[in-house]
């Protein structure tokens, strides 16, 4: 029993050691009075563009965060837009290294997250923040650098287009896009029933009453007017909308779609007439087709024409090419602005 009692106190003495030891390692865990960051140095420009989105773009290094101790350091990559004082914080990225390099498309999106505005040149605040994964550790952070990064955007801007086609809901309206960004040219296809207006986001980008609108003029004759009290009026139908918010026009065009060419049933002479579905927001129809080539057209003219390929049609595009005759099911897609498409489904 004597023996049992001496093992059991020296247990406890030890864990009870150990324990102290553990206590003394973090007490005599003491964070570094700074550390900074090595590269790239502040004021360094970059401009980014999408077409070497998969490049390196830059790396940022710094020097270790010394406890005192040997201690696994792990850090985050801050960056936020020069000037607010890191209010908002994007971390754009997490190591136990003392580096990061990020691609194009990285840099960009951190960017775009910070509130950047695209295609103009802005400063980006980055600094690194250091934790260990001891309880209760407190960060420690470099000192802050601004490069100047000029970003972009792949998203066109849109316009909303509520009205009684849809209960008069800006954000389930079909929308009209922009040629490019800065661009005030918007276009776009969609069922029309009465009244319309136009709706632009907002600085998040979410559209909703209370934005800026547009609404006719009052002599309806194509001119807008911001914030106007008067709808846009059509008749029921599938029309090309357009509209221009520097130019203060707009216009739609009523649409009726079909496929033309030597593989279609009328030659390049007469559209095989497609029927609007509500449901799939597609001109669709089963057409009996030969090996050739063949267009989409609206109105049975060549006013409103679109050729390319499969995924980008494009007005008065190339003929598209049919390789196997047979009868297909045609779909043409025109409800994502200027991003129009087709398939053909053998039958």
């Amino acid at each position: 029993m004597k023996n049992t009692f001496k093992i059991l106190m020296l247990t406890l003495i030890s864990i009870g050691f150990w324990s102290c030891e553990d206590e003394q390692d973090l007490m005599f865990l003491t964070p570094p009075s700074s550390f900074s960051i090595l590269t790239p140095d502040g004021g360094t420009t970059i401009a980014l563009t999408p077409a070497l989105q998969n490049n390196p773009a830059i790396t940022v290094s710094w020097s270790k965060a010394d406890y005192g101790t040997p201690t696994a350091v792990s850090y985050d990559i801050e960056v936020a837009k020069s000037g607010s004082d890191f209010e908002s914080i994007v971390i754009a990225g997490n190591t136990t290294g003392t580096n990061i390099t990020w691609s194009v498309a990285e840099l960009n999106g951190a960017a775009g997250a910070a509130g950047l505005t695209p295609f103009v040149e802005e400063g980006l605040d980055i600094r690194i923040k250091a934790t260990t994964g001891t309880v209760d550790s407190q960060p420690v952070y470099s000192n802050v650098i601004t490069i100047l990064v000029t970003s972009y955007t792949t998203e066109l801007p849109k316009l909303a287009v509520p009205g009684n086609h849809q209960g008069w809901n800006p954000p389930t309206a079909p929308r009209i896009a922009a040629s490019g960004f800065g661009a005030t040219d918007y276009e776009g296809y969609m069922w029309l029933d009465g009244g319309y207006k136009f709706v632009g986001p907002s600085e998040s980008g979410a559209f909703n009453w209370g934005n800026t609108d547009w609404g006719d003029d009052g002599s309806f004759s194509g001119v807008l007017a911001e914030s106007g009290e008067t709808d846009c009026i059509a008749s029921p139908g599938y029309y090309r909308v357009r509209a221009n918010t520097t130019t203060l026009v707009y216009s739609t065009d009523a649409t009726v779609w079909g496929i033309v060419g030597a593989a279609t049933p009328g030659g390049w002479d007469n559209s095989t007439v497609l029927t609007y579905n509500p449901s799939t927001l597609k001109w669709e129809g089963t057409v009996a087709m030969t090996a050739g080539g063949y267009k989409f057209r609206a109105n049975n003219a060549w006013t409103i024409n679109l050729g390319g390929s499969t995924d980008s049609l494009n007005y008065d595009g190339p003929d598209l090419i049919l390789d196997a005759a047979g009868t297909y099911l045609v779909r043409l897609d025109l409800s994502n602005p200027r991003a129009y498409t087709y398939e053909l489904i053998a039958q």
